[in-house]
């Protein structure tokens, strides 16, 4: 009986070969489940941040409704709390002479004073629809609590003026862009008082610890 030592051994090299195969076909099928997942996150963030930039309600229940039809292939919810995606909708301003002016926070000259946000990126409006504990946003969030907090009004997401230019609450984390600034008549930046606008988009990603992750796609948009 030729080989008869060897038998089984084929057996025991193809289990040992599949502990190896199996898990690469899985974690190859789970990337390539991410990376779709991952287009559709930037898409959806694409999208928003258009919409959101030309003026498009998204405090309005039809106009979320709207949004989440968009992104109803990554779970996105009308419900904040529910669902499988989160969209964070962000405006921001620059503080500067002009915005403390506005607000009353000068002296009797008209310089800056008690303007405690001069010269920061602040928000002047925050929304979130669907489950916001998919992912916070990058940066940060308006603090509304403490005597430093601001009062985001509902449902529209917005902070007053005064709340943005005097409360450090407001303050964001956003160094991006440099402010406006004319040298020698040469204009950089954003125009004093110009908004910017902010979309960012996550969804949960599909997961195999240890091979596969982040728990989260993630993506961003500026207009």
């Amino acid at each position: 009986m030729r080989g008869t030592g060897f038998r089984g051994a084929a057996c025991i090299e193809f289990a040992f070969i599949t502990m190896l195969l199996v898990p690469l076909l899985l974690g190859t099928g789970a990337a390539g489940i991410n990376m779709i997942t991952t287009l559709q996150t930037i898409q959806l963030a694409r999208d928003a941040g258009h919409m959101y930039a030309r003026g498009l309600d998204f405090s309005q229940p039809g106009n979320q409704t709207i949004l989440a039809n968009v992104g109803s292939t990554l779970g996105l919810s009308t419900t904040l709390g529910s669902g499988s995606a989160v969209v964070i909708l962000s405006k921001l301003t620059y503080v500067d002479d002009a915005a403390c002016t506005a607000a009353g926070a000068v002296d009797s000259h008209g310089n800056p004073s008690g303007c405690t946000n001069l010269g920061k990126w602040v928000f002047t409006q925050r929304l979130e629809i669907g489950n916001s504990s998919v992912r916070t946003s990058n940066i940060g969030s308006p603090l509304t609590s403490g005597p430093t907090g601001v009062t985001v009004e509902s449902p529209s997401g917005n902070i007053s003026l005064s709340d943005y230019v005097t409360k450090a609450g407001a303050v964001a984390t956003f160094n991006s862009i440099n402010p406006y600034s004319d040298v020698n008549g040469n204009v950089s930046g954003l125009p004093s008082g110009q908004m910017l606008y902010i979309a960012e988009a996550a969804a949960t990603a599909f997961s195999m610890p240890p091979f596969i992750g982040p728990p989260a796609t993630y993506s961003y948009g500026l207009f």
